[in-house]
């Protein structure tokens, strides 16, 4: 049922890479629905510590450690399409047992089942994950890697903002006409959730893998996983890498928390930011996906890295030293540059990692990388948590004070509170993550002001088509048009034909 293929042909490719966005889509569909606020919310139902808060955003980055395992196995069975499939369904079948803790799990224990099933869904997630990612390497043709990921991120993060304004209401009208039941509303949506990912799975498993090289009998574990670290340029990869994950935990976890309560802002409003974030997101994962094609992804990165880093440290600035008239609107403006440089940055990260590991070896180079930045990812929530307390006695304030003969004004520039230290913190690190980022080396990477010029002028572009009658009628038709869009993707369109006939691999995949 799930053999290999030694090469395949052109029609072959074009399904494969359907499915792979189809699958993309109910993933994400799924995410939306069992993760982020929603987990959390849930979590805090069943009683959950802010302790417990911390640990769920660790399990995630913390599991990829089975990546080093997950080596072995794919080595061993040398069939991904297989290995994704069945851990991918363990996984995902778990969120039934977790729909179910309301209502069969007493309570003193329902915090602790929840968390061993995280660990589960967490550890099959990432033996699917490190095989997933060898078989995209080795499926997708490299020139139009950036391209055709960032479709399937554009589409799948389009769901993903559609599903979140549905389960919002969703949930609030549960709440307000059955309040006592609150439990069971969250569970009917992880079921929801669940459904979409087995139809993932469905599609997963039609879509072909070409076949890996003939195994080594000297290819232990320990020699696999030295390859990456002897690999000078991938060395520094990981470098980057784990730096910049290291610093985005440092302070992503603590957005929400700052939101409710440094701000005192309601959830409404913050999901409403965080869907604000999401759309622009979407918007500008065509327009990285084309330029990491044109120029490269480390130029990409070059660009939206420090804007990324820079939006972490305006956080520091939403309060002088509480809120003032400038807090919403900086707000916004946070949301969307971190929306338009997280696009770059996921696709452009996911990318280069994929182009700088040898086919054939990306195994062992993308399980690696994995590993550190996992270490790096999980570190850093549970090393801000335990500080938070540390920090919530201690102030930094910077004022300017002006001294007249008629009296004394005072200019308040800089206050760190609690939070603010780890936004700090974080900025300082994500600097020395862009210094490590520039030792990389990739094929084609060009300076970043050609990179920003052309991207000014598909801004220019892109204001002057939403100025026109036909631009204001697509704005309006977000999201319906983009479904549509979708849909005739699906049907009609061979995935980034024109590129692939030109390339010598257009009817197989080498090496195999």
């Amino acid at each position: 049922m799930f053999k290999t293929e030694e090469t395949l042909s052109e029609s072959q490719l074009q399904a494969a890479l359907k499915n792979v966005i189809r699958d993309g889509v109910a993933a994400q569909s799924m995410a939306t629905l069992t993760g982020g606020a929603f987990l959390v919310a849930f979590a805090i139902k069943l009683g959950a510590s802010n302790f417990v808060i911390g640990l769920l955003a660790a399990i995630g980055p913390l599991s990829q450690l089975l990546q080093l395992p997950s080596i072995v196995i794919v080595e061993k069975i040398r069939n991904r399409r297989l290995i994704t499939v069945l851990a991918a369904g363990v996984s995902r079948v778990c969120w039934l047992v977790i729909a179910l803790i309301p209502f069969f799990v007493p309570a003193k224990i329902a915090i602790g089942v929840l968390l061993v099933l995280l660990v589960v869904i967490s550890a099959f997630g990432a033996i699917a994950g490190c095989s997933w990612n060898s078989w995209m390497r080795d499926l997708v043709p490299e020139k139009i890697m950036g391209g055709f990921f960032s479709k399937r991120m554009q589409i799948a993060v389009g769901a993903g903002i559609l599903l979140s304004i549905l389960a919002a209401v969703y949930l609030d009208l549960w709440k307000k006409f059955l309040p006592s039941h609150e439990l069971l509303g969250y569970s009917i949506l992880f079921i929801v959730g669940l459904t979409a990912g087995i139809v993932g799975l469905f599609f997963l498993g039609k879509t072909a893998e070409v076949r890996m090289p003939p195994a080594q009998a000297s290819d232990k574990i320990l020699k696999l996983l030295a390859q990456p670290f002897r690999d000078g340029n991938f060395r520094k990869l990981i470098a980057f890498m784990c730096s910049w994950n290291f610093a985005v935990n440092l302070a992503a976890p603590f957005f929400m928390v700052y939101m409710l309560q440094r701000l005192g802002l309601s959830m409404s409003f913050i999901i409403g930011l965080s869907i604000v974030s999401q759309i622009v997101n979407f918007l500008f994962l065509k327009v990285w996906g084309k330029y990491t094609d044109l120029f490269s992804n480390k130029s990409v990165l070059a660009i939206c890295g420090p804007l990324f880093i820079l939006s972490i440290l305006a956080w520091v600035f939403t309060t002088m030293p509480e809120r003032y008239f400038l807090t919403i609107p900086l707000l916004i403006a946070i949301h969307v540059v971190m929306g338009l440089a997280s696009a770059g940055v996921s696709l452009a990260a996911g990318n280069i990692s994929l182009k700088l590991a040898p086919r054939g070896k990306a195994t062992a180079y993308l399980a690696a990388n994995t590993v550190v930045n996992s270490i790096a990812a999980g570190l850093a929530p549970i090393l801000g948590g335990k500080f938070v307390d540390f920090f919530a006695g201690r102030e930094l304030d910077w004022t300017i004070k002006y001294t007249s003969p008629s009296g004394e004004v005072s200019f308040p520039t800089l206050n760190l509170q609690q939070w603010d230290f780890f936004f700090v913190f974080a900025f300082v690190i994500g600097l020395y993550a862009l210094h490590r980022l520039a030792m990389v080396r990739e094929q084609g990477e060009v300076e970043e002001k050609i990179v920003m010029q052309e991207l000014f002028t598909e801004v220019r572009s892109q204001v002057r088509t939403l100025s026109s009658v036909d631009g204001i009628k697509q704005m309006v038709g977000f999201p319906f048009a983009k479904l549509k869009e979708v849909r005739w993707f699906f049907r009609n369109t061979p995935v980034r034909k024109e590129v692939i006939s030109d390339d010598s691999d257009s009817t197989g995949l080498p090496g195999e």
